[in-house]
C-alpha cells in the first residue's frame, strides 16, 4: 500500500493578483503535487469577486473570501456598507468575510474610512455566521479595540491573517477566540520573537498560509510566493512543536475547517 502523505491547507492566497493569475491552473495544480489540497482565495475588492469565483470555481478545492482590504476601502463603492458582503455571502463558494482591517503602515484609506469598512465587514460576518479574516499593519492597538468592541455582541470567529506582530496581539486575539495565519515570515532568520510566541499558543488557534504571490518562505524569500510552498513553512512549525509536520498538516488542517465550516473538506 502507497504511503499516504500528509495533505495542507493554504488559509490565504491571492491567486488572482498579477504573478499568479497568468498560471492560476498551473499554479493549483502545483499546490496538490506539494500535499497542499485545499486553498482560500481572498478577493480584496468588491469589484475583483466576479473574477475570483470564476477561478475559483473551476477547482473543487479552491474556496473565497469576500472583503475589501483596508488598501481599497476608500475606492470601493459600498464597502463601509454591511449589505454588499451579506448578499455575496450566498454564494457557495463564499466561505468568509474580508480580509479586511487596518494598515496605517501605507494609509492609502483615510483611517476613519478603514475602520467603518472594518466594522461593515465584521457586521457582515455576524449577520451570516461566516467567519472573518483580518488584515492589521502597524494598527494593533486600534485592531484590538475594534474586536474587542465587536466581541461585547457575540463571540468572534476570525483568523489574524499574517500574524507577524507583538506576543500581545497573538495572545490577546487568541483570547478573544480567534485562529492565527501563519506564513513565510515564520521561516524568517529575523524572526526569533515571533518563532518564541508561537511555540506557547494553543495549537488549536493555528492556521497555514502563504499571502501568495507575496512573503515567500526561506529558501524563495525575494521570489514569488505560491501554494505549494506551504510544507516549508510548516517545517518550521514542526520544529517549534517538537514534532513531524504530518501532525502540522493534521492539527493545521482540522483547524481550517472547524472555523470555515461552509468549505468541504476534501
Amino acid at each position: 500500500m502507497p504511503e499516504l502523505r500528509p495533505t495542507f491547507v493554504d488559509s490565504h492566497c491571492h491567486l488572482d493578483y498579477p504573478g499568479l493569475v497568468a498560471e492560476a491552473e498551473a499554479v493549483v495544480a502545483r499546490a496538490g503535487e506539494a500535499g497542499v489540497a485545499t486553498l482560500l482565495t481572498i478577493a480584496t475588492r468588491l469589484t475583483s469577486l466576479p473574477a475570483v469565483l470564476d477561478l475559483a470555481r473551476r477547482h473543487p478545492n479552491v474556496w473565497v473570501a469576500s472583503g475589501v482590504h483596508p488598501h481599497q476601502a476608500a475606492e470601493e463603492a459600498g464597502s463601509c456598507d454591511p449589505a454588499p458582503f451579506i448578499a455575496n455571502a450566498a454564494d457557495p463558494k463564499v466561505v468568509a468575510i474580508g480580509e479586511c482591517g487596518l494598515d496605517y503602515f501605507y494609509d492609502k484609506s483615510p483611517r476613519e474610512v478603514q475602520r467603518a469598512s472594518f466594522e461593515a465587514q465584521l457586521e457582515a460576518a455576524r449577520a451570516t455566521s461566516l467567519p472573518f479574516i483580518v488584515h492589521t499593519r502597524d494598527a494593533d492597538a486600534d485592531t484590538l479595540d475594534v474586536l474587542e468592541a465587536a466581541a461585547t455582541q457575540e463571540p468572534l470567529q476570525g483568523v489574524i491573517h499574517c500574524y507577524s506582530t507583538s506576543p500581545e496581539m497573538g495572545h490577546r486575539a487568541v483570547a478573544l477566540g480567534l485562529h492565527l495565519g501563519l506564513g513565510g515570515i515564520l521561516t524568517f532568520k529575523r524572526s526569533d520573537e515571533l518563532r518564541a510566541t508561537v511555540r506557547d499558543l494553543p495549537r488549536d488557534r493555528i492556521l497555514l498560509e502563504t499571502d501568495s504571490p507575496f512573503l515567500a518562505p526561506l529558501p524563495y524569500r525575494g521570489k514569488r510566493n505560491e501554494p505549494a510552498y506551504i510544507p516549508h513553512v510548516a517545517a518550521v512549525l514542526a520544529e517549534l512543536w517538537g514534532t513531524g509536520t504530518d501532525e502540522v498538516a493534521r492539527v493545521t488542517t482540522d483547524n481550517f475547517f472547524r472555523l470555515f465550516k461552509k468549505a468541504a473538506r476534501p
